[in-house]
């Protein structure tokens, strides 16, 4: 078994990452870490998978799309998605479909990215986010720990007024703790639409002491303030060497 799939919950089932601060990478790097079936895919704008993934990767519409991924087999990982209308960027899967290929084509685990970040460290979805498939079993809630000690505006945090609702924040104030904390835990943050699902709240990019500590500070409010999940997981996902940097519990 591996610790760090078994800190992200993603032995099997369908896995879906939310919010901001490395889905990407996250779940790039839980997939190269399985070792059976894998399912990479999105059902939101993506941007082509990387080499490292080693994936045999299916782009096409959905018909095609589906009789390709069930037509493939064995071990390993399979990237899948459709074409895209603008450079660089690839469609999602709609979320009947992820699920039905899931199952109907034997993976012990698909990955999902549920939602788009901009590339900022911190968001709050909007009405239509996040799009989780039929039938997943786990949510990843993102969020970087760089964003913690900055002011939050637009270089920061995408939807930024709804974070303003969610933590009662103003545009310039410092995001604490205890504001990350109000949006992991947040039906209206990054709670939404997991319904159902195993939930782990995930802080990415803790690449040094100081942010360690803000990180498990937040961490320890947001497992005192809901009971939707056991465990926050604190990671930096770029590290070559065991990306898990603390499993923080109740």
């Amino acid at each position: 078994m591996s610790k760090l799939l078994d800190a992200f919950n993603a032995n099997s089932g369908i896995i879906c990452a939310v919010g901001a601060g490395g889905k990407k990478s996250t779940l790039y790097r839980l997939a190269r870490e399985h070792a059976g079936r894998v399912g990479v895919t999105a059902t939101s704008y993506t941007t082509f998978f990387p080499e490292e993934l080693k994936a045999l990767e299916i782009v096409a519409e959905a018909a095609e799309l589906e009789q390709r991924v069930l037509a493939s087999a064995g071990d390993g990982c399979v990237a899948y998605a459709r074409p895209g209308d603008k450079p660089a960027r690839l469609r999602g899967v709609p979320t009947d479909l992820v699920g039905h290929l899931h199952y109907a084509g034997g993976f012990d685990a698909t990955f999902v990215k549920a939602d788009g970040a901009r590339m900022r460290w911190l968001k709050s979805p909007r009405d239509d986010e996040p799009v989780i498939p039929e039938g997943a079993t786990t949510v990843l809630m993102l969020a970087s720990a760089r964003a913690l000690g900055e002011p939050l505006d637009e270089r920061v945090a995408l939807r930024l007024e709804q974070i303003h609702r969610i933590c009662g924040t103003r545009q310039g104030d410092i995001l604490t703790p205890a504001h990350l904390a109000a949006l992991f835990t947040s039906e209206g943050g990054l709670l939404k639409g997991s319904e159902g699902c195993t939930v782990i709240p995930v802080i990415n990019m803790v690449d040094d002491e100081s942010r360690a500590a803000l990180a498990e500070e937040a961490a320890r409010l947001a497992l005192q303030r809901s009971e939707r999940f056991d465990r926050v997981v604190l990671a930096c996902m770029k590290r070559d060497a065991d990306p898990l940097v603390k499993v923080v519990r109740r």
